[in-house]
């Protein structure tokens, strides 16, 4: 096995290793990090004029945000803030589609940042394990936010 199949086999068990003991909040903190992965390797295509790259990074993006983040909506219990994000999600798709189509740097740029956004809304949710008594009742004062953003998720 020659160093690069070896460190995409390691790269590999690592992220299916992280999936697995990952818990659904930490799930689609990962599928944000994932999408915006994603976009800077479609942003390196363009600047490289790799074309294939460009595209290829740019499907990934798709799919991440259309069946993985848009598809684990529960619209039913995340009501109108799922429905929001939903909308959110088609219109991202659409922006990565005509960033493929015209190699659109502030298109792949306007999807990052509404990623980077999100991620950092949906990672300020998440109660790390060893809190302090603190952090602890802020979070307690604040549940409905919380609630409803996991419930966006189906995660509440």
């Amino acid at each position: 096995m020659n160093t690069t199949a070896a460190i995409r086999a390691y790269n590999k068990v690592g992220i299916e290793s992280g999936v697995t003991a990952a818990d659904p909040v930490k799930l689609i903190s990962m599928l944000y990090q994932g999408a915006l992965l994603a976009i800077a390797n479609a942003k390196n295509g363009i600047l490289r004029k790799d074309i294939p790259a460009k595209g290829a990074a740019i499907s990934k993006a798709i799919a991440i945000i259309g069946e993985g983040l848009n598809a684990s909506l529960d619209k039913k219990a995340g009501g109108e803030l799922a429905q929001n994000l939903s909308l959110l999600y088609n219109y991202m798709v659409t922006c990565l589609v005509a960033a493929n189509l015209n190699n659109d740097m502030a298109a792949l740029d306007e999807v990052a940042r509404l990623l980077n956004d999100l991620k950092g809304a949906w990672d300020s949710i998440r109660q790390p394990a060893a809190a302090s008594a603190v952090s602890q009742q802020v979070v307690d004062m604040q549940p409905k936010a919380v609630n409803r953003a996991q419930l966006a998720y189906a995660r509440g």
